[in-house]
């Protein structure tokens, strides 16, 4: 990347503002009506600074502040600052999931970029979906870009107990609806279990992201770790615009960074902190987004070699805000210093070897040393099998090991509404060796793939003391979520994947440690239920979810829409 610094008149923007024509009069002009001289911007980088900030996403409350941090690094350093605001994809409220609407954002992203007067920009996201669609739009634009994240939230408490965003909610769920807490019990966790600005502070999808997009190079050093609502989370964001100034003058571009060297840090990295399995999906996007080929298959030969070194909820015990003060993502990504390619770049204009060089554990009881993991390897495991042909994923870490290899009996439910009406049924067939099986949760089935997949335990067997038993289905499932739950199956139910043939009563065999997942059941019984299946009607005849159901890939494939992960590139618009 040792190109020559470009000079004022090469500014992509200088086509907006530095010809004497009649157009760039009206940009000048109007630029001024916005009160800015032309010495504020003449000559300069023009910086987007694209802010998912929004009323309704909590994760984000601190990104009005946050922007305002941005815009004052990328004034010290000699840029023009442009706020401009993206759709926010708030994951507690969005409905029928935010994962409906990641393409979206990745669109909206580039195409911010692509038409407006920018030279580079800063991507302000943390929130689930946020962090891969804004990513995956400045990779298909590829102007300089630099990531700024959100940051989680501080520990919750209860009663002198730490609370986990996501993780606590499920586990006391449980316990509330098999009597052993109180409503008012519920109620007191409810007040206490996210008190600060930030994503979610166990190793949910949103931190997953996060110290991805650090680990193939796209933050600045340890940025991903800072919670939110610490000071130095302030600094983080005005170092931040300074460095994309001098990314636009050095010419950095995030395809230059995100090489599969990159990818498979970012691999290495989601693994070893015992990550979300949201990243998957993810993760392909946004490598083939880069141009670089990345599959089911490698992701599961990385997961046989790379320890699980970060004892974090749900996999382990502890959250972010502790992860920070023993050293981050920095000191544990020293601790996997062979497991990477420390020749990869950054935005910071450094090696990751570089940038990871030095840096310490603090608490070894947190980032684990590599003789004494939380867990050897499988972070996360692909599964494959006749009912699965494209595969399907689950999280070893997360699971009672008594399931790893297991066998049990189906108990099918159509779709969630199927599943909310019959789950807790005191006569629902089903025991703690049954198979509980969702089906119409993919992609297209539900739509948009929502994070349904850590199926409830039956109430029945919840105050029997059951905790954990094998679920299947085509959903996704929260990254702090934690169970026996086989996810992603490809392809999909709703387009007659092997998933939409299954009844109850079949038999269903899990191992883990073989990578299989198999139905019991005679082909020709098979061949027999497919010919009998009737595709089931689309949920959208028009707008944006008729798109999404037209152009969506399958989960093995990253859902990305096939119009944007490739094609030839979009030429810059024509200033007229």
């Amino acid at each position: 990347m040792n190109k020559p610094r470009k000079k004022p008149e090469q500014l992509r923007s200088h086509r907006w503002y530095g010809v004497k024509d009649l157009r760039s009069f009206g940009h000048r002009s109007r630029t001024a009506q916005m009160g800015y001289h032309r010495s504020d911007y003449a000559g300069k980088p023009v910086i987007a600074v694209i802010n998912t900030w929004s009323d309704i996403n909590p994760c984000h409350t601190h990104f009005r502040q946050r922007a305002e941090e941005v815009k004052r690094g990328i004034w010290q350093a000699g840029g023009f600052p442009v706020e401009m605001p993206a759709i926010s994809l708030s994951e507690p409220f969005q409905k029928p999931t935010t994962m409906l609407y990641r393409n979206l954002l990745a669109m909206e992203t580039e195409e911010l970029l692509r038409g407006y007067p920018a030279d580079g920009c800063v991507l302000m996201g943390g929130c689930d979906k946020t962090t891969p669609a804004l990513i995956m739009g400045a990779l298909s634009m590829n102007l300089p870009a630099i990531f700024m994240p959100a940051g989680p939230m501080l520990r919750g408490n209860w009663r002198g107990d730490t609370l986990g965003s996501g993780s606590d909610a499920w586990k006391y769920w449980a316990e509330l609806r098999a009597g052993n807490i109180s409503e008012d019990d519920w109620g007191e966790i409810e007040d206490g279990i996210a008190r600060s600005p930030g994503h979610c502070m166990t190793m949910g999808t949103a931190s997953t992201m996060t110290s991805a997009a650090e680990a193939m190079g796209l933050t600045l050093p340890g940025a991903a770790s800072i919670p939110a609502a610490d000071s130095r989370h302030a600094q983080m964001a005005t170092l931040t615009g300074k460095r994309i100034v001098d990314m636009v003058w050095e010419d950095v571009c995030p395809r230059e960074i995100v090489d599969s060297r990159a990818i498979d840090n970012a691999v290495t990295a989601v693994l070893a902190l015992g990550g979300s399995t949201n990243a998957i999906v993810h993760l392909i996007a946004i490598a083939r987004r880069a141009g670089v080929a990345l599959d089911l298959d490698r992701f599961d030969a990385l997961a046989r070699r790379t320890p699980v070194l970060a004892n974090l909820r749900p996999s382990g015990k502890y959250l972010m805000e502790d992860f920070f003060y023993a050293g981050g993502l920095r000191a544990l990504l020293a601790q996997l210093a062979d497991l990477l390619d420390a020749s990869a770049p950054t935005v910071n204009g450094r090696s990751l070897g570089e940038n990871i060089d030095g840096a310490a554990v603090f608490n070894d009881d947190v980032i684990r040393p590599r003789a004494r993991p939380l867990i050897e390897r499988d972070g996360l495991a692909v599964l494959r099998g006749n009912l699965a042909p494209d595969g399907a994923v689950i999280k070893p870490a997360a699971m009672e090991p008594r399931l790893l290899k297991h066998a049990g009996h189906a108990v099918v439910f159509r779709d969630y509404n199927d599943m909310a009406a019959r789950i807790d049924d005191p006569q629902l067939p089903v025991d703690a060796d049954s198979v509980i099986v969702l089906q119409s949760a993919g992609p297209r089935g539900a739509p948009g793939m929502p994070e349904w997949g850590q199926l409830p335990i039956p109430k029945k067997l919840l105050a029997a003391g059951v905790r954990d038993m094998v679920r299947i289905s085509d959903a996704r499932m929260s990254g702090t979520s934690y169970g026996a739950c086989v996810l992603h199956v490809a392809p999909e139910s709703h387009i007659g994947g092997p998933l939409a043939l299954v009844r109850d009563g079949d038999l269903i065999e899990l191992d883990v440690p073989g990578r299989r997942i198999e139905l019991q059941v005679e082909q020709a019984e098979l061949e027999r239920r497919r010919a009998a299946w009737t595709p089931p009607a689309e949920h959208y005849g028009r707008g944006f979810g008729a798109m999404y159901l037209k152009h969506v890939r399958q989960a093995n494939d990253g859902c990305d829409f096939d119009f944007l992960e490739a094609g030839p590139p979009t030429p810059d618009p024509e200033i007229h």
